[in-house]
């Protein structure tokens, strides 16, 4: 019951609220995200409550940053996380946030869908999930959204610098990219 009334609200992010800023006109299309440049400004709350902003948040460590915008896009998302958390968690210079991306009618349920995260995520990785709550259209037009299920990733360096980015299911090739690239920047 809890797992199918999640689905449902998680399912509704994608219903859009009303948009103040686009009935004003002020609704102007974000910059893909590129390779070399800061990370924009990225707000919301790590499972344990804090407040968290990247690339503050992450200061000082690499590292990667794994969107979904669905509730099927944890699938691909907890993939990517797994691997890289197995690879990389004996190495403090390193680290990774899974970052559920929600919006519409799923932000009124905000406590509902938080608590059930806090429930199915173990303690020791509350500080590595950030929920955001709003943006979704920003942060799709950002990260180049084009497949809902799929994790939206980016890696970034001790300095918030964007120094690489994909999209996708898991894929054990691109990962070894990935790993390869976290690894020079250790």
């Amino acid at each position: 019951m809890f797992r199918t009334s999640l689905a449902v609200i998680l399912m509704l992010s994608n219903l859009p609220l009303a948009n103040v800023s686009a009935a004003s006109g002020a609704d102007k299309p974000e910059p893909r995200l590129i390779v070399g440049t800061v990370l924009p400004l990225l707000e919301g709350s790590f499972l344990s409550g804090r407040k968290a902003r990247l690339p503050e948040a992450s200061k000082g460590k690499v590292a990667l940053l794994a969107l979904g915008f669905t509730y099927e896009s944890r699938v691909a998302v907890e993939a990517w996380s797994k691997k890289f958390s197995e690879e990389f968690s004996k190495t403090p210079e390193v680290t990774f946030f899974e970052i559920p991306v929600i919006g519409g009618v799923a932000r009124l349920a905000r406590w509902f869908i938080d608590s059930g995260m806090r429930r199915g995520t173990p303690k020791e990785r509350h500080e590595n999930v950030i929920t955001i709550y709003g943006g979704v259209d920003t942060w799709k037009q950002r990260v180049g959204f084009r497949q809902p299920d799929d994790a939206y990733l980016i890696l970034i360096d001790r300095q918030g610098v964007i120094r690489w980015l994909h999209s996708g299911p898991f894929d054990s090739t691109r990962y070894a990219d990935l790993a390869a690239a976290a690894r020079l920047l250790e």
